[in-house]
């Protein structure tokens, strides 16, 4: 027989199995092994929150833009964070250029 018992279940009997197993004796931690210790309705929270960076109020546009080989292999070589040190060099150019 491959698989286990449960892998040949279909899903209604899989939740009607799980329905049926009062809350209560749904697990009880024996205070032994911390890998088994149910966590805590804080750490679920903190858990399933969304992950990533949040989102700002001005967003970026994405767009095309071609520049030389060398001025691109000079700018990468300033190393991380390049795009947003162009992205200023740009803001301060308007600034200075604006009429």
């Amino acid at each position: 027989m491959t698989g286990s018992k449960t892998n040949a279940m279909k899903r209604d009997a899989v939740l009607k199995a799980a329905r049926a197993v009062p809350a209560d004796k749904d697990f009880v931690w024996d205070g032994k092994d911390e890998d088994d210790h149910p966590a805590t309705a804080a750490e679920l929270a903190t858990a399933l929150k969304k992950r990533g960076r949040p989102v700002l109020a001005a967003t970026k546009q994405q767009v095309a833009i071609r520049f030389d080989a060398d001025v691109l292999a000079g700018l990468r070589a300033t190393g991380r964070g390049w795009q947003t040190r162009v992205n200023e060099a740009m803001r301060e150019w308007l600034r200075s250029h604006s009429t």
